[in-house]
């Protein structure tokens, strides 16, 4: 079964559709990347399948024992987010809180995993660093960190090279295909087009009222690749 599966999903807030007859889902394994217009209900759908907002009609359901609170989520950063006065120790630890249960403080567990985290993003050093002060590639580790602590399974990007320079764009990238060849599915929406079709395995390719989803090999073969492309 699918981690997530999405059948003719409609999108929108308060009875206002932002797209209609969505349907895909997402495997153990998958990198899927989710393109489209801006307007097209690209971060609608992300609140969405972080269950944020109930979709107007439609089914979402989560498979493979994975629960709301176990997928991981890297947000696309805002100003204030940039300039948050905390440790990068505090933040990549705040990753955690799901597994804390009713404890009012961290263990050792949550610890050993915020340092493995940590680690695996290279980022160990920055620990006691505060956040505002760190380049916005080092930001974006610590927040891939934190993410990680939430999940083992599958990971949620909303735009997250945004902001970043062509050098660390790359190395982010290739350090979320890592992660996906390590066996984490990821979900990442992304204005980078010729990004997806490097990355991805799958292709989700929103529109208000035709959405493309399928492998990377039959979206390049689709009309809506054509048609995007000359856009």
């Amino acid at each position: 079964m699918a981690y997530i599966s999405c059948r003719d999903m409609t999108l929108g807030y308060e009875g206002e559709i932002v797209a209609e007859h969505i349907s895909f889902s997402v495997e153990k394994g998958d990198y899927l990347c989710i393109v489209g217009e801006n307007g097209a209900g690209k971060s609608t759908l992300m609140k969405t399948l972080l269950q944020l907002i109930r979709p107007l009609e439609g089914e979402l359901e989560n498979g493979e024992g994975l629960e709301a609170h176990e997928i991981g989520y890297l947000p696309q950063q805002t100003i204030v987010q940039k300039d948050f006065p905390a440790s990068v120790w505090e933040i990549v630890l705040s990753g955690t809180l799901s597994k804390c249960g009713r404890k009012p403080f961290y263990g050792k567990q949550e610890k050993k995993m915020a340092k493995e985290n940590m680690d695996r993003m290279d980022i160990w050093d920055l620990r006691k660093k505060c956040y505002r002060d760190l380049s916005g590639g080092q930001q974006q580790r610590v927040l891939l960190a934190r993410a990680l602590c939430a999940t083992s399974k599958l990971l949620l990007l909303d735009e997250p090279v945004t902001g970043l320079d062509p050098k660390v764009t790359v190395e982010f990238y290739q350090l979320i295909q890592k992660l996906n060849r390590e066996g984490i599915s990821i979900i990442m929406v992304s204005h980078d087009i010729h990004a997806a079709v490097t990355y991805a395995s799958h292709i989700l390719h929103l529109e208000k009222d035709n959405s493309f989803f399928g492998t990377k090999k039959d979206y390049l073969e689709s009309d809506a690749w054509n048609i995007f492309q000359n856009m």
